[in-house]
C-alpha cells in the first residue's frame, strides 16, 4: 500500500509531473491551487497542457489541485528555499488570489508556469526547467541570454 501525500500547506509549490515536462503550482488552501494556463484550457487537462508552449498568453487560474493534476502524479517542492526566504504564507497568498483571471504574457524561455510560483513564493521568478534544457545543448549551439537585462539564471 502506498503512502498518502501528505496535504500540502499554503504557500507551497506544487510540481506536476506532466508526461513531458513539470507544470507548476502554488497551493493556496482548501485543496485549491493557483496555477498559469492556456486560454483555451480546461481542468484536469494533462497532456494537452503542451499546447500551452505555442501560445504567448495564459490565464491564471485557481482550480482544485485534483483537477489540475488529473491522472499525472505531484509533489510539493519548494526546492528554492534553501538559496531564498519564502515570503509569509498570507503574503502568497494574497498576491496569488489577486492575479486570478487575469489574462498575462507567457513565454516558455522567460515567463512560463515554474517562473510564475518562483516569484509568488521567493520574489524571484526562475525556472530551473529551461535552464536545465539549455545548459544540455552542446557546446557548438547557441545558448539562450537573458534580454532587457532579464533575470540571469
Amino acid at each position: 500500500m502506498r503512502a498518502p501525500i501528505p496535504e500540502p500547506k499554503p504557500g507551497d509549490l506544487i510540481e506536476i509531473f506532466r508526461p513531458f515536462y513539470r507544470h507548476w503550482a502554488i497551493y493556496v488552501g482548501d485543496g485549491y491551487v493557483v496555477h498559469l494556463a492556456p486560454p483555451s484550457e480546461v481542468a484536469g487537462a494533462g497532456a494537452a497542457s503542451i499546447m500551452s508552449a505555442l501560445t504567448d498568453k495564459a490565464i491564471v487560474k485557481k482550480e482544485l489541485l485534483y483537477d489540475v493534476a488529473g491522472r499525472d502524479k505531484y509533489q510539493v517542492n519548494n526546492k528554492h528555499d534553501d538559496k531564498y526566504t519564502p515570503l509569509p504564507a498570507s503574503k502568497i497568498i494574497q498576491r496569488a488570489e489577486e492575479l486570478v483571471g487575469q489574462e498575462v504574457l507567457y513565454k516558455l524561455t522567460s515567463e512560463n508556469c515554474e517562473h510564475f510560483v518562483n516569484e509568488l513564493r521567493y520574489g524571484v521568478p526562475r525556472s530551473d526547467q529551461f535552464c536545465f534544457r539549455v545548459a544540455a545543448v552542446p557546446d557548438t549551439t547557441r545558448r539562450a541570454e537573458p534580454v532587457d537585462g532579464g533575470p540571469r539564471w
